[in-house]
């Protein structure tokens, strides 16, 4: 064997033995190991790593417990569970060294205060005032000598846009633009529109135009300056007094824009029937509102999470008025959980489901999880996840630890959930810590 052989046999072999301790049990208990983790001040929490050796742990015991300890410093058997109870919010290292001299890990833990939050489930109504004037589409109006122009599209204003000024007064009514558009057109004069688009806020003019047919002064544009429609409230905070609800933005019908909320309000509501999901066509519920008198909050925000705003009690009809710890998204894993939601009047229900697959987010991000109805009761009743549905609180061995947020179309059993660690974020009741085809449902 020449010394090229001998390199070439060398390297397979290094090669080998590399593969065999990349599989074996220790090495992948090892890479398994956090840089760092993030509890709730008196969360217990099990920590199993199966490796056949003995560690030096430090720790702050003023913030973290290892196996009961209220020392600094104990000694481990990494090949049984690692028991940490933490005690006080705050951040501290935890240290260890394996037979209490070789550097092994070092993992940051952050401690948070405990939160705990009340699961919905219950449909609520939504309505939606939008900050300004929502551009839908473009109107071709009939000019006396029988030509057909939009004054709207010829001053390039697009679909989505928002109107917030007129001649320097903020509008927020359809029925104000109109009486601006004829002002403007009997004195001859544009109208000075304030424009905003996506993050982009300009100015432009506009001649309106008067409609032969219709004998009215016209800017050749569809407009609107609200929309409703029915959810699932997902969380209510009673500390904080905020909820939660829907687990994905609120868009426009028609240009399917974000709605930006100038002012809004959740409604209690009805399911009088279901429409069933079936492959490639969504299902919805069909509700009412009532009691439209009784607000049971505001909206303040609409973001990709969902609604939030103020709610002054609990919304009656819920499954269970006992609040719930909440999990952050590493801690959600495949396999059963329940969920949440109304099918008829107003009575929450509790359905099985299956989380089928979980996504590592270490930043607000939607799609965080699919899920899988497997109730066959729920089944039966909506076909699986129809619209309307969205947001409905799942829950996780006894954590809220999600909400339902789309259906997939080609298979209404089953669609996304959003991790609950985003929407309460969203919400102002959690600090940020460092660290297919669808349709809304």
């Amino acid at each position: 064997m020449n010394a090229n052989q001998r390199k070439r046999w060398l390297g397979l072999v290094l090669v080998f033995f590399v593969c065999v301790l990349g599989l074996s049990s220790p090495f992948q208990h090892f890479a398994a190991f956090p840089n760092e983790l993030r509890l709730f001040s008196g969360q217990l929490k099990q920590l199993d790593y199966g490796m056949p050796v003995h560690a030096q742990v430090t720790v702050d015991p003023s913030i973290l417990h290892v196996n009961g300890s209220k020392g600094k410093s104990l000694s481990v058997d990494l090949n049984k569970p690692l028991s940490l109870q933490t005690e006080h919010s705050g951040e501290t290292t935890m240290k260890l060294k394996l037979f209490g001299k070789i550097p092994f890990k070092t993992v940051k833990v952050n401690v948070v205060p405990d939160l705990r939050v009340i699961p919905g489930g219950q449909t609520i109504g939504v309505k939606v005032k939008s900050a300004g004037i929502m551009i839908v589409g473009h109107h071709q109006v009939v000019t006396s000598k029988g030509m057909k122009v939009s004054p709207g599209e010829t001053a390039n204003l697009q679909l989505g846009d928002l109107i917030t000024h007129i001649d320097g007064k903020s509008v927020h009514e359809v029925k104000l633009v109109a009486d601006l558009a004829e002002q403007a057109g009997k004195a001859k004069k544009p109208l000075h529109l304030t424009i905003k688009r996506g993050e982009r806020t300009f100015d432009t003019k506009l001649d309106p135009i008067f409609d032969a047919e219709d004998q009215a002064w016209r800017l050749g544009l569809y407009i609107r300056d609200s929309a409703a429609g029915v959810g699932t409230l997902t969380f209510y905070a009673p500390d904080q007094g905020v909820y939660g609800a829907l687990g994905h933005v609120i868009t426009d019908m028609d240009t399917q824009t974000p709605i930006e909320v100038g002012e809004g309000q959740i409604l209690q509501s009805h399911v009088t029937s279901i429409n069933k999901s079936q492959n490639g066509e969504p299902g919805e519920k069909r509700a009412t509102f009532v009691k439209e008198g009784k607000v049971l909050g505001n909206i303040e925000r609409n973001t990709p999470f969902g609604i939030f705003g103020k709610m002054n009690e609990l919304p009656t009809h819920s499954y269970d008025s006992q609040a719930l710890p909440v999990a952050f998204a590493e801690e959600v894993k495949e396999g059963p959980a329940q969920l949440l939601t109304v099918v008829n009047g107003q009575k929450v229900e509790r359905f099985n489901v299956e989380i089928v697959h979980v996504t590592k987010q270490a930043s607000p991000a939607t799609k965080g999880m699919v899920i899988k109805i497997t109730d066959p009761r729920l089944i039966e009743q909506t076909g699986g996840i129809v619209q309307g549905m969205s947001g409905s609180p799942i829950i996780q061995n006894g954590k809220l630890i999600g909400a339902v947020t789309h259906v997939f179309v080609n298979d209404p059993t089953s669609g996304y959930g959003c991790f609950i660690e985003w929407m309460l974020q969203d919400a102002g009741v959690l600090l940020k810590t460092e660290g297919a085809n669808l349709k809304a449902a």
